[in-house]
């Protein structure tokens, strides 16, 4: 039997129309596994990367879901290497020479401009480290234990409010003993009208409180001058311990900032706004520049709509800083370092500023006395994996000593750490 070639050219477009699309299909998946297996997976690199991240990246982006710009998971089989280092470098470039993907991406995000990253390929690569690895390990919600307990900072009454009760009670305490004048003075006025008193009831109603018997009394003045004296004496103290202790302190702020909505909801990490806690003394205020990374885009506040965003607007146009109020602020003969705490210490930022991300107003969390320092040199461990430097002083110490190397261990208290 003759097969009819229009039947022969539809046979073998069954066969090889599927045959195709799964050489393809093999194809992309093959290019994307090469992808991810271009991506670097050493713990040194993805450390590196997490921490380019949070300082750059965090503000716009997650891992695993859409914040202001998409969710990463996965890119490095979306795009190609090449075409995401072209992207973190300049976007608009991109977008400007016509990249279908790219163009897509600026009209789906409300046409918000990226940052231009001046990152070496390298850097860009640990960054695709660390979200690979959150991809393939995403993090486990912890479940905190209180163990019924409550907040910190609930299970008393704070001293300010001790304070007004002890007044409370010495004002009552006078306003009942001049009740009690006053009834005696009324009793006294009707038993002294009365004729059926005898003579020595009469006597008792018309004898007379003698203050100055009282005042006379050498017991009776030792007693008031040891009660004075020893108020006297504690509020003296309590004045000492709290000279330039503000702990509590949240001033209001030309601009009304919420840290609970960028660093708890949006997750925005300390680093990026408070650009100089890693490489100097002070973590520095942002300026309205790093503000508008995001507020370019983003003109509409969580709790405020326009009205703050807006001032951030007018301190640009007009040249003038915002004038925020200082909240922390060590005295001039205290020497603090943040970098050394933060960089090399590795001392996480809520171990002095308290649980930021949930602060509305943000105040001085930690005393920041003396005493708390010390008692934290005492009790923190040195920061000594990975860091060859303190290699030979943990043989040292570890060859005497059996606890962990403390800071007190390393000079942590020596009077010129802190004031030189």
């Amino acid at each position: 039997m003759n097969l009819q070639p229009s039947f022969k050219l539809r046979t073998i477009r069954k066969l090889f129309v599927p045959l195709i699309s799964f050489f393809i299909a093999f194809f992309i998946s093959t290019a994307a596994w090469a992808q991810a297996d271009a991506v670097p997976t050493d713990a040194a690199v993805i450390g590196e990367g997490e921490n380019l991240f949070r300082q750059n990246c965090a503000a716009c982006h997650k891992i695993n879901q859409k914040l202001i710009g998409p969710a990463l998971q996965n890119i490095y089989e979306r795009r190609d290497i090449p075409w995401i280092l072209s992207f973190v470098k300049n976007s608009q470039k991109v977008i400007s020479n016509g990249d279908d993907y790219a163009v897509k991406l600026y009209e789906e995000y409300n046409k918000t401009v990226m940052t231009a990253f001046d990152f070496t390929d390298e850097e860009i690569l640990s960054i695709l480290a660390y979200v690979k690895d959150q991809t393939d390990n995403p993090p486990i919600a912890a479940v905190v234990d209180t163990g019924g307990a409550g907040a910190p900072g609930e299970a008393g009454i704070p001293a300010k409010y001790l304070n007004v009760i002890f007044v409370g009670l010495i004002i009552t305490l006078i306003l009942l003993l001049i009740v009690l004048v006053m009834i005696v003075s009324v009793l006294q006025k009707f038993l002294s009208q009365k004729n059926d008193l005898s003579s020595i009831e009469k006597e008792v109603v018309a004898d007379k409180f003698d203050f100055g018997a009282i005042i006379r009394n050498k017991a009776f003045m030792g007693i008031v001058a040891f009660v004075i004296t020893a108020v006297l004496f504690k509020g003296m103290i309590d004045m000492l311990y709290n000279i330039g202790v503000q702990q509590g302190y949240a001033p209001k702020q030309p601009i009304a900032f919420s840290h609970k909505v960028h660093a708890g909801t949006f997750e925005i990490d300390c680093n990026y706004c408070h650009t100089g806690v890693t490489k100097s003394k002070n973590a520095n205020i942002p300026s309205p520049n790093i503000c508008m990374n995001c507020h370019s885009g983003i003109t509409k506040g969580t709790n405020t709509g326009t009205t703050e965003i807006d001032k951030i607007y007018a301190a640009i146009d007009n040249n003038e800083p915002i004038e925020w109020v200082r909240i922390h602020n060590l005295p001039d003969f205290a020497y603090f370092n943040h970098s050394q705490h933060v960089k090399v210490g590795k001392v996480e930022c809520a171990t002095c500023h308290g649980v930021i991300e949930e602060m509305e107003v943000v105040e001085q969390y930690a005393n920041l006395t003396m005493g708390w320092c010390i008692e934290c040199h005492r009790t923190t461990n040195v920061a000594t994996k990975d860091n060859a430097y303190y290699d030979q002083l943990v043989d040292l110490h570890n060859a005497a000593n059996v606890e962990p190397m403390k800071v007190e261990d390393i000079g942590g208290l020596e009077c010129a750490k802190c004031h030189y």
